[in-house]
């Protein structure tokens, strides 16, 4: 119904949109676009006062319920605002149709590197192999494994492409499998709200349980009897995994017990169990505050005891390992450490230090094997790994070649082995599954991520890394990849990416993808900004809250680097960033628009004072540590600055191409919709600005494997359409 629905108000938007609103039309016919009569959305002024001050929205009206959007009939709010959205996608589709050859070139291109029949490398646990393959033209996956035994046949437990029939939108989260081999759990969302229904398959008929969890995050975990699973459930309104229930096979949810509520609606909570399946494990987090409680895995009808009382500006995580909790901590650690603690004296007065606080490594995550300690470092803003034998007599760290890359464990179920599974990738490098003898330090390459394309050669790509000095001193790496036969002069076009906020590193990792904008004369950069973590704890805390300005500015003084020293210029230079990294966008757009000639903000984050004072919204309360609270006064005016709704002002912008999902859960879409309204009747350029909202995905985008590429092709076009590049 809901699909039906929004092609018929499309059908109806596109239509009317001239009688239900103004229109504005451009006459100079330099460019395609030029012609095309634009959408201008109706104006309705909401004025919204806090701390004595007032700000008139014109676009309020544009923000919808989740009841509102799920209506079989729309009210008359929801009409309007379906058929602006509809209105843009149509002025998009016109503006950009002079691409389509181009755009279906870009997808072929893009969906042809990738190999249509293809399979992770298998791993390893309580005597299964474990794996995904996708087989030809799927756009979703088989997740399947074998009994580790010579001429074992393969089970397919989830059949990705047979689940899917029938739906806009279809995506498999979490999947747990019992103790005893014998029955799946895994969550299904149908809406891309990232509200899961978890389902019980027994594994040895092929049936479904009656048994279903809805409205959970998929997190879930199964205690050691074989019939208890916890799992995690989410506030309706606002979205927060909340609460923690225990449920029983064979009962309704109805019946399931609560076993914990997080009522601090700043912190989210989630279940797991530790690596050495003896404890269950319930954490709740924010971002500057953590608290873990521990059950004995055999014994889930126990009693829950906490780790450590959360305290304010306290962060830890756990792990199980003999007769200790091994606690990553930053207890006086800025860059964090790794603690032990025996299990029955486990508050921070008793955590004894394994790798102690360093002032230049950021210690990241922690591995435990049966005689090895594996640490995840990153020093000078690239990750290390690192190993460590327990008794001392073996500690080195695994070398890499490239200028930047990126290198991680990944799935590591043997707990008494001598072999460490880790991933690498580098700006030319295609992503590789590696298996480390950690006593002899030999590697076997299992798995090297094929790029199908003759042509195809890491060769023909070079990567550099460099620092920026940034206007107030601080060092910022820079990565970048081009095409060996790509010269750096003021008319190559250059593309800007980073994202700046949450700790998030953005990992200088290949993309198959980029290939059509390399082959095509395009160097390709990362600016490690502020905001992120990537030179370490202290970078993060440097871009955030009444700091947050440096993010913004690094990535300003990035590109104007890249312009001063001949790499590009700005008629050829290009940002983009998604989410937060939308946010960072809108706020450069504001503040230095005539560095870009052209700008892509994907879900961005924009509407920054009007969201963080709804409580209501998915991800509001607990991100108060991340942007400040607008309601102390101080933070109000901070944000207001650089809030990039907020400061759209009547000058010239360059091209702008914004892109949302009508279901998005994460930054809802009249965020980025009510910042092109806006900018359409403020900008006093006629540049290119569109608005592309996919009217059945949310913040992830399309769910299939292929679909989602449709979108990189428009992002690609738009930026070669304006360098003049048709092939």
């Amino acid at each position: 119904m809901k699909t039906k629905l929004i092609y018929s108000i499309f059908l109806c938007g596109v239509f009317f949109i001239s009688c239900k609103q103004e229109a504005k039309e451009t006459t100079t016919p330099e460019r395609p676009y030029e012609a095309i009569e634009v959408p201008v959305a109706k104006k309705i002024p909401e004025s919204l006062t806090i701390h004595e001050d007032t700000r008139v929205d014109n676009y309020f009206w544009m923000r919808l319920s989740d009841e509102q959007k799920n209506a079989d009939t729309p009210d008359a709010q929801t009409q309007d605002v379906l058929e602006y959205l509809n209105a843009e996608n149509a002025y998009k589709e016109k503006a950009m149709k002079h691409t389509e050859e181009l755009q279906k070139k870009l997808y072929d291109e893009i969906v042809g590197r990738i190999k249509k029949e293809d399979a992770s490398v298998p791993y390893e646990d309580n005597g299964y192999s474990y794996y995904v393959r996708f087989e030809e033209g799927a756009d979703y996956a088989l997740y399947c494994r074998k009994k580790v035994a010579e001429g074992a046949e393969e089970e397919i437990l989830l059949n990705g492409p047979k689940m899917a029939e029938g739906l806009s939108y279809f995506g498999i989260g979490n999947q747990s499998v019992s103790p005893n081999n014998k029955i799946l759990a895994y969550g299904i969302d149908t809406v891309s709200r990232r509200r899961y229904t978890i389902y019980f398959k027994n594994l040895e008929t092929g049936e479904l349980l009656a048994d279903k969890l809805q409205n959970t995050t998929s997190n879930m975990a199964w205690a050691n009897d074989n019939k208890t699973i916890f799992y995690t459930t989410k506030d309706p309104q606002t979205l927060r995994a909340d609460k923690i229930y225990k449920h029983t096979l064979g009962t309704d949810q109805a019946e399931d017990e609560l076993v914990f509520n997080e009522t601090d609606d700043t912190f989210s909570t989630f279940v797991f169990k530790t690596r050495s399946d003896n404890y269950l494990m319930i954490g709740s987090s924010q971002t500057l505050s953590t608290e873990y409680r521990y059950l004995d895995a055999n014994t889930p009808n126990g009693e829950w005891k906490i780790i450590q009382p959360r305290e304010k500006n306290l962060e830890y995580s756990v792990d199980h390992y003999g007769d200790h909790f091994y606690i990553y901590n930053n207890l006086n650690a800025t860059n964090f450490k790794l603690s032990k603690t025996p299990i029955a004296k486990t508050t921070k007065e008793n955590w004894e230090d394994v790798i102690a606080h360093r002032d230049d490594v950021l210690l990241q995550s922690f591995v435990l094997f049966e005689d090895y300690l594996v640490l995840q470092e990153r020093l000078n803003g690239l990750r290390t790994i690192r190993v460590m034998k327990w008794d001392g007599s073996n500690d080195h760290y695994i070398k890499f070649d490239d200028p930047a890359y990126m290198a991680y464990p990944t799935t590591n179920m043997d707990f008494d082995t001598d072999v460490l599974r880790y991933y690498y990738t580098s700006l030319t490098t295609p992503g590789s599954t590696i298996d480390y003898n950690m006593s002899t330090k030999e590697q076997t390459v299992l798995k090297v991520d094929e790029v199908v394309d003759p042509n195809f050669s890491k060769d023909n790509y070079v990567s550099e890394r460099m620092f920026v000095t940034a206007r107030d001193g601080a060092k910022i790496p820079v990565s970048l990849v081009r095409h060996k036969n790509t010269e750096k002069t003021k008319e190559t076009p250059l593309l800007l990416y980073a994202y700046g906020s949450y700790g998030n590193s953005i990992e200088p990792r290949f993309g198959s993808a980029r290939l059509s904008l390399l082959d095509r004369g395009f160097v390709f950069a990362i600016a490690h900004i502020r905001g992120g973590q990537e030179m370490g704890r202290y970078w993060y805390e440097d871009g955030k809250l009444l700091k947050k300005k440096n993010t913004f500015t690094d990535f300003i003084d990035v590109g104007e680097y890249l312009v001063d020293k001949g790499y590009t210029s700005s008629e050829h230079l290009y940002a983009e960033g998604g989410s937060a990294g939308g946010l960072l966008m809108g706020a450069v757009l504001n503040m230095k628009p005539e560095l870009w000639n052209g700008v892509i903000a994907a879900v961005p984050f924009v509407d920054v004072v009007s969201t963080m004072l709804d409580e209501t919204i998915p991800l509001t309360t607990f991100e108060f540590d991340e942007w400040g609270n607008p309601k102390n006064k101080e933070y109000y005016d901070y944000m207001l600055s650089y809030s990039p709704y907020d400061n759209v002002e009547a000058k010239a912008y360059p091209h702008i191409l914004i892109t949302t999902g009508y279901w998005d859960s994460q930054v809802q879409y009249w965020e980025p919709a009510k910042w092109a309204a806006k900018l359409r009747a403020l900008k006093t350029d006629d540049n290119l600005l569109l608005l592309d909202t996919d009217m059945e995905t949310g913040h992830g985008g399309a769910s299939g494997r292929f679909e989602r590429y449709k979108r990189t092709a428009l992002e690609y076009a738009f930026m070669l359409d304006l360098e003049n590049i048709k092939e």
